[in-house]
């Protein structure tokens, strides 16, 4: 008799200012899930945070990517979540039908409102196993300014920042940011990712613009040095022994300045990315320790990219780390792996068993609050 297929609800799309970029990680994440082991099971949530079953040909039509909302979906396709006998179903919204048993969720939604950890406790509340870190880690990781406290209170280097709260109803004294971080410096939306609302400035004038247009994603903005130095990410992988792949090398190209938007997605010759990177051993296995490191502190689990700057003197800053990195055909942590001996479908299939263990090693926890504790404490 043929083994059973687990079903794994692929959920893309979101309410960020990443939806596009969730689909083409969506996609990989499909095409790379070995179909006797797997069933997909699409789930798009879209730009107004409605929750639609898709079929797997919807994920890879570019028609459907384009459409402003969800109206040219078939009717019948709303879905909510809800648990029966002790499992997770997809159920119709319009009329409580059950359609689909969920095994495990592996979130593809990057940003706010799937990446921030808002996804990962829902599926905790359901109690169904996913993929990557869980929720505190989740949320830390995506808001840049608690995330670099929390390295720098391990000791791990980062560049200078600042970072200014819309909230407060103070105006930033930019002055003495340019004063403490000189010049040019980075932009850049607290709570956000695939460098959406980042701004390199060039003149203090300029400044005020920069933190309006990054207000206009999230309510913190941080404003960080420029370093001169490399760009290299490196991939992390497990739970509680996690282990980092061969470090990668993003050169934008001089036509864009920095690693963009516009140069990860829209421009085939944004930037070069080598795989490995050409880097002393010696700084190959800092940047790989400091990666492992990160990812600790941080209470990573399954996956994540960690982002650096390595400069001339071989000295290496953290500049973030991504939960839910890219899973495009083009993106860095995929990539990495693969030039580490993991090829695509082997690394997806390991982070589903890494999201099942996980699960299973918290249901295993106590619930009895009466419970006796151990003899002679």
């Amino acid at each position: 008799m043929a083994k059973q297929r687990m079903n794994i609800g692929v959920v893309l799309g979101g309410m960020s200012a990443e939806h596009e970029v969730s689909w083409q990680s969506a996609r990989n994440v499909i095409h790379a899930l070995d179909p006797e082991a797997y069933q997909p099971i699409p789930i798009l949530i879209d730009k107004q945070g409605d929750w639609h079953l898709l079929e797997t040909k919807e994920v890879f039509s570019d028609d459907l990517l384009a459409a402003p909302d969800p109206k040219p979906l078939p009717g019948g396709r709303k879905i909510l979540l809800a648990r029966d006998a002790g499992a997770l179903f997809l159920v119709r919204k319009d009329g409580g039908t059950r359609m689909h048993r969920l095994d495990v969720v592996f979130p593809a939604v990057h940003g706010p409102y799937g990446e921030d950890g808002t996804l990962q406790g829902l599926c905790k509340m359901y109690q169904v196993p996913f993929v990557g870190p869980g929720v505190l880690s989740s949320s830390v990781c995506m808001d840049k300014e608690v995330m670099k406290r929390i390295l720098l209170e391990r000791g791990i280097p980062v560049p200078r920042y600042v970072a200014y709260d819309n909230r407060a109803g103070s105006r930033p004294d930019l002055e003495q940011a340019r004063r403490n971080l000189g010049l040019p410096l980075f932009v850049k939306p607290a709570n956000l990712g695939s460098s959406v609302g980042v701004t390199k400035v060039g003149a203090i004038e300029d400044l005020g613009k920069a933190l309006a247009h990054a207000w206009q994603f999230d309510d913190k903005a941080i404003v960080e040095e420029f370093i001169e130095g490399r760009e290299i990410e490196c991939s992390v992988l497990g739970n509680e022994d996690p282990i980092a792949s061969v470090p990668g090398e993003i050169i934008p190209s001089s036509e864009h300045g920095f690693y963009s938007y516009d140069a990860k997605y829209r421009d085939p010759e944004g930037a070069d990315l080598k795989i490995p990177a050409d880097l002393p051993e010696d700084v190959t296995a800092k940047v790989q320790d400091l990666a492992v490191r990160s990812f600790v502190a941080l209470l990573g689990e399954g996956m994540a990219r960690v982002d650096f700057f390595v400069k001339q003197d071989g000295s290496v800053l953290v500049n973030e780390l991504n939960t839910i990195p890219g899973f495009t055909n083009i993106s860095m942590y995929p990539k990495l792996w693969e030039a580490s001996g993991i090829p695509c479908r082997e690394l997806v299939h390991r982070l589903i068993q890494l999201g099942i263990e996980r699960f299973r090693r918290e249901a295993a926890k106590s619930c009895d609050w009466d419970a006796p504790p151990p003899e002679g404490s």
